[in-house]
């Protein structure tokens, strides 16, 4: 198996998700700076024991709450270029999700449900009641899950670069993806992926049980199209124009919960509460540090809707 056919398996881990140790703060550890992941400074973080696991948290700026969920085999430092920008008028909450990160796997097996639920408690458990929620790939699939169980924490929702069935892919990622497993551990050694995690992880030598996890659930079919109408908070959805999924999927999700069904008027009197954004350029692998991510996204999360008609605009010319 070539090294970019392997990148690529494992990247695409993250799409479908995508042992506790002391839960004192001390024992967990920011990410260290480096040339390329220049971290802004946690405001605060720890572990909190969370339904059998200690979860990593790490909190950001000032303002309204972010919960901010990473992609497979990743941690919330992946998010390091656009950190700063999403932390100037945001509290923004990054989680290392099961397994991954400063987060043991611990004994249960990984499930989108279960990590769902996990993320309401953690953000009740921080003193929030309602956050916005913004998840890429493997954490998109966590917020989209969150939203749909528990709608009364979730004030808006972004979902990047996720979907909502299995066939939302291309065939040949499908086929891909049923190849991850604990045979490629050693493989990995030199990967960005096998690094991060073991400068971090509680037990480092789970890593192998967690491509294992990850290519089991991988390998199971799933179609939550029945939940998509349950969101009933504002939703944008995020791909890249090259991105993993279909765009025929894409402009589904889209319509699903009520976007893109007519014209939204003159006056905009039909405009729905949800958004979609293509970005050019972007693929599933470089789309979660774009900095046309965090433009796109605040605007909506601020609750920004209303822009200058033609009539202003031509008044403004004269």
């Amino acid at each position: 198996m070539s090294r970019s056919m392997l990148f690529a398996i494992l990247a695409s881990a993250a799409a479908l998700f995508a042992v506790p140790g002391s839960t004192g703060a001390e024992e967990a550890k920011p990410a260290k700076k480096t040339e390329t992941n220049a971290l802004l400074k946690p405001e605060k973080f720890g572990l909190l024991p969370i339904n059998g696991l200690n979860y990593y948290y790490a909190i950001y700026g000032k303002g309204e709450p972010l919960l901010l969920l990473h992609g497979g085999l990743g941690t919330t430092d992946m998010f390091a270029p656009i950190l700063p920008k999403l932390a100037e008028n945001r509290t923004v909450i990054g989680v290392d999700l099961q397994g991954h990160g400063r987060t043991a796997l611990g004994e249960r097996p990984l499930s989108l449900e279960a990590m769902g639920d996990d993320m309401a408690v953690i953000v009740k458990a921080l003193g929030y009641n309602k956050v916005d929620v913004m998840g890429y790939s493997l954490g998109g699939g966590v917020a989209f899950r969150m939203a749909v169980q528990h709608p009364e924490a979730v004030r808006r929702l972004v979902l990047v670069s996720t979907g909502y069935a299995a066939d939302g892919f291309y065939a040949e990622m499908r086929a891909q993806q049923a190849q991850v497993g604990a045979a490629a551990a050693d493989i990995m050694k030199d990967t960005p992926m096998y690094k991060s995690y073991m400068a971090v992880a509680p037990r480092p030598q789970d890593f192998p049980k967690l491509l294992d996890q990850l290519g089991a659930h991988m390998r199971k079919d799933y179609d939550y199209s029945a939940d998509v109408a349950k969101l009933k908070m504002p939703v944008m959805l995020v791909f890249g124009d090259s991105d993993m999924y279909r765009p025929e999927h894409e402009i589904k999700f889209f319509q699903m919960p009520g976007g893109g069904l007519k014209d939204a008027g003159w006056m905009r009197e039909n405009l729905s509460q949800n958004r979609l954004a293509i970005l050019p350029n972007r693929t599933h692998y470089d789309i979660f540090f774009a900095p046309e991510l965090p433009a796109t996204a605040l605007p909506f999360l601020n609750g920004e809707i209303k822009v200058k008609s033609w009539d202003e605009v031509v008044s403004e010319t004269k």
